[in-house]
């Protein structure tokens, strides 16, 4: 089963963020609640957390990347 990771809602008027770095590589483990990337918007910054445990599969988007909020930037399946 593949769970697909989605940038943040980030609330009022930020309806995208940008990428600053990933934590994780496709082919890492990651275990639920640990950090995968930093995303910034113009008012606040993010830590976007692995919704569950697994391997990291597939990095979607890559840093320095503009995102809108609810887009794929990973996905996470069994380990």
């Amino acid at each position: 089963m593949t769970t697909e990771v989605k940038m943040p809602d980030f609330g009022g008027d930020a309806s995208e963020g940008t990428i600053v770095a990933w934590h994780k590589r496709a082919g890492d483990p990651v275990a639920a609640g640990e950090v995968l990337a930093e995303v910034m918007t113009d008012k606040v910054n993010v830590e976007v957390e692995a919704p569950v445990a697994g391997v990291v599969l597939e990095i979607v988007r890559e840093a320095d990347e503009v995102v809108a909020s609810g887009q794929t930037i990973a996905r996470i399946g069994a380990a």
